[in-house]
């Protein structure tokens, strides 16, 4: 006869270690990286602080996180090996990955009117290696290592508005963004049976350095005047929504992508 038993239903809530989660960000070093670095910090959870470049800015982030037993780790991620060597690096340090949240991500300017095509070509190469398969890549070396622990776990990715309202000057950033929106909801499908929940987080403007010469430039009236509230997201606020996505209790909301843009662009 054959075996008819059901499968095993994974927990709820997944048995993270009693001295905190263990938490690798990508792209850590400044901006929305180190705010997401210190909202799990003060949560008690062990964070591994990736950098690709801006090794300076990552051991600033590394030196004011609450807590300690935090790591600085880099990589390249655009490079499959390096991204394979972060999961490892990351793995080896905290002794495990309990929560991967992919940060890291590249936005170039590349209008389609006035952008040359070895230029064009180059920044759709750029993005696509760093936003979508360096997430991909990262996502699936977490994953391998969550099935491996058996407690479950979870993966957040940091997605955009611009995957729904369009990006004019940035299109291969607000396609990849809708890229990664999509494997997202792939995993959390493919991963649940592994109690491991994966989400996103579509921001709009945040006040970050990256755009800090926007804001305080003559675009920068209009681009607050997009969210009612007259203001752009502060960094904190997105890391808010990412650490309540990647907590034990919200398991049921794995496959969403959740809008963090204050009303400034609403999904029908």
């Amino acid at each position: 006869m054959a075996d008819t038993a059901a499968a095993p239903v994974p927990p709820p809530f997944p048995a993270f270690p009693a001295d905190g989660r263990r938490v690798l960000v990508s792209g850590a070093s400044r901006g929305l990286g180190r705010a997401l670095a210190h909202a799990f910090a003060a949560n008690g959870d062990r964070v591994a602080v990736h950098y690709g470049t801006r090794r300076a800015d990552a051991e600033d982030t590394l030196a004011s996180l609450p807590g300690d037993g935090h790591v600085l780790l880099h990589a390249d991620i655009a490079d499959p090996q390096g991204a394979a060597g972060l999961i490892a690096a990351a793995d080896a340090a905290l002794g495990g990955i309990d929560v991967l949240v992919n940060n890291a991500a590249v936005n170039t300017p590349h209008p389609p009117a006035t952008t040359s095509y070895a230029d064009w070509t180059d920044a759709w190469q750029q993005h696509v290696a760093v936003n979508l398969l360096g997430t991909a890549h990262l996502s699936h070396g977490a994953a391998q290592r969550m099935i491996a622990q058996g407690g479950g776990g979870r993966i957040v990715n940091v997605g955009s508005r611009g995957a729904f309202r369009g990006e004019p000057d940035h299109p291969a950033y607000g396609a990849t963004k809708a890229a990664v929106h999509a494997l997202g909801q792939s995993l959390a499908v493919a991963l649940a049976q592994y109690g491991i929940a994966v989400a996103s987080v579509a921001p709009g403007f945040i006040d970050t350095e990256r755009v800090g010469h926007r804001l305080a430039g003559e675009q920068g009236a209009a681009i607050r005047a997009q969210s009612p509230f007259g203001r752009v997201a502060e960094p904190a606020e997105i890391a808010a929504a990412v650490r309540w996505l990647a907590s034990p209790e919200a398991q049921w909301s794995s496959g969403t992508v959740l809008d963090v843009n204050g009303a400034s662009y609403l999904r029908t």
